[in-house]
């Protein structure tokens, strides 16, 4: 068996289990710090986001049919959009529910099981489509889920700016 031996120069980083290293105290935030926290960073709403992602998807299905006069490209695009949307909506609504918030292991139970839960409604959705739409263009069904997947990071930059202090 094959050792590999230590460069002795080489200094070890202290393991925080040990106890032997300085330790940080823990001070929880009063009520006064919380609210100023919320206050300095804004929460973005899942349903604005939503809403944003519906506008970009439209915006996508309605330029897919006005650049090309195919109707087919644009119903395509279109769906490619419900198939972000329709989850996402799932998604949001499940984890605004009145049980997501219950507790710190609800709420992650909660996360996973409607991120399940929108994928497999994506996937379903997917599947259906060609079923659903006549003449159905996997690239232009492409180009509407990616467009609307990405219409979220305009929620984002449209977010309230953070205050400073």
């Amino acid at each position: 068996m094959k050792t590999i031996a230590r460069n002795a120069s080489k200094e070890v980083p202290e393991d925080p289990e040990d106890g032997d290293g300085p330790e940080e105290e823990f001070k929880p935030l009063t009520a006064e710090e919380a609210q100023r926290l919320r206050e300095l960073k804004p929460l973005i709403s899942p349903w604005r986001v939503i809403a944003i992602q519906v506008v970009g998807g439209l915006l996508a299905a309605l330029a897919a049919w006005g650049l090309t006069g195919r109707e087919n490209l644009g119903w395509s695009a279109g769906y490619g959009a419900l198939a972000v949307v329709v989850p996402a909506a799932v998604f949001a609504r499940g984890l605004t529910g009145r049980f997501a918030s219950l507790n710190p292991g609800t709420a992650v139970f909660g996360f996973f099981l409607w991120e399940m839960v929108k994928m497999a409604l994506t996937v379903a959705m997917l599947i259906a489509a060609p079923r659903l739409i006549s003449e159905l263009s996997w690239p232009a069904m492409l180009v509407g889920l990616v467009v609307t997947m990405k219409a979220a990071w305009v929620a984002v930059m449209l977010a309230p700016k953070r205050l400073k202090l």
